[in-house]
């Protein structure tokens, strides 16, 4: 907790083709995720910003009707509402996400 060193986090299994390594707190989440290649998100919309950064690999990912191609040193900002999703190639990509926490119903 607190510190990571990304070059060797220890992912742990997230969802099949997904690794990821977590941080939650009051306000945050922090999220280091692997995910596998030919993996896809088809979108979907939260009621909370999230930004991230593209660590290794590449993926293509929509945000509204924007998309584009992400490869390392590449950040991304969702407003929250906005539907987005994403698409793996033939490599995994590595990301360091970070999202409000989601308000408590």
């Amino acid at each position: 907790m607190g510190f990571w060193t990304l070059d060797n986090v220890q992912l742990a299994e997230f969802r099949p083709g997904i690794k990821s390594k977590v941080e939650i707190g009051n306000d945050l989440i922090m999220a280091c995720m692997e995910i596998g290649p030919g993996q896809e998100d088809a979108g979907h919309e939260h009621d909370f910003d999230q930004c991230g950064l593209v660590l290794d690999g590449q993926m293509e990912m929509f945000i509204g009707q924007e998309q584009k191609k992400l490869g390392p040193g590449d950040a991304y900002f969702i407003p929250a509402g906005q539907r987005h999703g994403y698409k793996t190639l033939d490599q995994p990509a590595k990301v360091l996400d970070v999202s409000l926490k989601a308000p408590r119903s």
